[in-house]
C-alpha cells in the first residue's frame, strides 16, 4: 500500500474543515451525526475542535463488501431527536454520493432546521448524484483507501494514516 495522506497532512485536515464549520455555526448549538463505522476517527478529533455546543449521534451504513460497491444498507440509528435543530452529518468519504443522499434524506424528513454535511475525503470522478457536501477536508484521486477510519473487509481502520490499496494488498487475506 502507498501512503495517501500522511498524519500530519490529517490533522491539518481536520483543523481546516473544522475552523470552517466554526465559522459557519457560530455558537449556535450544533447536533452532530456521524455516519458509523468509517467516521468514527473523524467524529472524535473533529468533535474536540469545534468551539459551539453540540450533541453527537451516530447511524451506522454499509454499502461495501469487499472492494465492490453494494446496496445501502442502514444496519442501526441512534439518532438523536433533530426537529428544529441545526444538523452536520459527518462521514469519512464521499464517492457516489448515495450514502450521503439518502442518510440526509432520512434526517431531513425528521425536521431539522438545517442540515449539512461534512466529509474527510470527496473521490473526484464517481459522483452519481447531484450532491456536493458542504465542508470537504481533501479532494482524493479514485483509488480505494484504507486508514484513519476506512477499511477493507474490516482490516485496516486503525492505521493513522490514509493510504491507497494496491493490487497485492487485496489478494493477502487481512
Amino acid at each position: 500500500m502507498k501512503i495517501l495522506l500522511d498524519e500530519q497532512q490529517l490533522s491539518s485536515g481536520v483543523e481546516r474543515l473544522a475552523q470552517a464549520i466554526n465559522q459557519s455555526y457560530g455558537s449556535r448549538p450544533l447536533t452532530i451525526i456521524g455516519v458509523m463505522t468509517g467516521s468514527v476517527v473523524l467524529v472524535a478529533d473533529l468533535i474536540r475542535k469545534l468551539e459551539m455546543p453540540l450533541r453527537v449521534g451516530v447511524v451506522q451504513t454499509s454499502s461495501y463488501q469487499g472492494t465492490q460497491r453494494g446496496s445501502l444498507t442502514i444496519h442501526s440509528e441512534m439518532m438523536l431527536d433533530v426537529a428544529n435543530r441545526d444538523v452536520l452529518l459527518v462521514d469519512d468519504i464521499f464517492d457516489t454520493g448515495n450514502t450521503l443522499k439518502e442518510v440526509m434524506g432520512r434526517i431531513h424528513q425528521l425536521g431539522p432546521t438545517s442540515i449539512q454535511s461534512a466529509v474527510l475525503l470527496f473521490k473526484t470522478g464517481k459522483q452519481e448524484v447531484d450532491l456536493r457536501p458542504d465542508f470537504v477536508a481533501f479532494d482524493i484521486p479514485d483509488e480505494f483507501v484504507v486508514g484513519y477510519g476506512l477499511d477493507h473487509n474490516d482490516a485496516y481502520r486503525n492505521l493513522p494514516y490514509l493510504a491507497c490499496l494496491e493490487p497485492s494488498d487485496l489478494s493477502t487475506p487481512s
